[in-house]
């Protein structure tokens, strides 16, 4: 029970309304029902209207620290919209503010936030007393080292008003051997950040760059996911891994958490290859895992199947719609409700 209100008990759960009539889909949000008339206590819902500070206390929120860019689909861009859709709030700092990701041809302008910068974010924050309410962290592409070490002091700030803040770390580092960031930010993210974590989700070379293995096979990165847990995070999901059969890519997560009867703590995801280069996959696969986390929090092979079908989605739009960024606005309904995977583009696969 949160509290009462004019003597109807307030009951705090998670639910889903039959339908949003905006886009006529299963709307699933976070309510506080009130008990005594057995309906959700928001707005247009409930004649037993719930103050706002009490709704808000329903509701997860989440930090996300990520890049940003004016034109294009990575970093916060990715991640912010599908973690609201999933009924999450999200307050967003631009790690970077760039014109277009790195990838274009004619280059890119922008600035890089610095630590000092985030830190001067933070303290206004504090200064109204809005670092309450805080259930989860995010980080994306960090640009610089004094970004990523003030990153580690705004943890120790905000778990001082939450100890069990999640954490959830996407390194982003590089991929396929080719590095985004500057060599320095290696050794910060193993020596330090990565015991800050939570949920930790690499891909593969970054994988091999925080353990200092080559992952050639399912056992190296099982052997990878060991390493890390003893760093630090209780949950470590690789990605985009290569790994045989060559027409598919893997993901390996492994948990040290209790999971529900049923759930296995360690297991693989396999899907077929999309044809195609994306960016800001990496961005929206680690906001999709923390916002299905949400919903499922001791089945994390549900979450992550759903997130990954989930992105899946988002590639098959992308792909038909001859896009090069991520079509989110039009996979709306497909984020919200992951539609089903046959066989040969789906596999899950429990792991000892």
């Amino acid at each position: 029970s949160l509290g009462t209100l004019k003597t109807h008990t307030l009951v705090s759960n998670y639910g889903a309304l039959p339908s949003c009539g905006l886009f006529n889909v299963t709307c699933h949000v976070f309510l506080t029902t009130c008990e005594r008339c057995l309906l959700p206590a928001i707005e247009g819902c409930c004649k037993h209207e719930m103050p706002p500070t009490l709704m808000a206390m329903s509701i997860p929120r989440v930090l996300s620290i990520q890049s940003h860019v004016v034109r294009g689909v990575v970093g916060n861009k990715s991640a912010v919209f599908p973690l609201q859709l999933l009924g999450l709030n999200v307050d967003a700092v631009n790690s970077v503010q760039f014109s277009n990701h790195t990838g274009y041809a004619g280059g890119f302008r922008g600035e890089v936030l610095q630590g000092d910068q985030l830190w001067a974010l933070l303290e206004g924050l504090e200064a109204n007393n809005l670092l309450r309410g805080y259930s989860h962290v995010l980080t994306g592409y960090i640009g610089s080292e004094s970004m990523l070490l003030m990153v580690v002091r705004v943890l120790e700030k905000l778990r001082e008003h939450n100890p069990s803040l999640t954490y959830v770390c996407d390194p982003v580092m590089g991929d396929n051997g080719n590095m985004y960031v500057p060599q320095e930010l290696v050794k910060v993210y193993r020596e330090t950040v990565v015991g800050f974590a939570s949920v930790l989700t690499p891909n593969q070379f970054e994988a091999e760059l925080l353990t200092g293995q080559a992952i050639h096979s399912r056992e190296d990165a099982i052997k990878a996911c060991d390493i890390l847990h003893q760093n630090g995070p209780h949950t470590v999901i690789l990605t985009s891994l290569d790994l045989e059969p060559r027409d598919s890519l893997s993901l390996i997560a492994s948990t040290t958490l209790l999971q529900e009867e049923g759930s296995a703590q360690r297991f693989e995801v396999q899907v077929a290859r999309k044809d195609g280069h994306f960016t800001g996959t990496g961005d929206l696969l680690a906001a999709l895992i923390l916002g299905w986390s949400v919903r499922h929090p001791k089945q994390l092979d549900v979450a992550v199947c759903m997130a990954v079908r989930a992105m899946q989605a988002v590639l098959s739009n992308t792909i038909d719609a001859g896009e090069t960024e991520l079509c989110l606005v039009q996979s709306q309904q497909q984020l919200q409700d992951p539609p089903q995977m046959s066989a040969a583009e789906f596999k899950l696969t429990p792991l000892s």
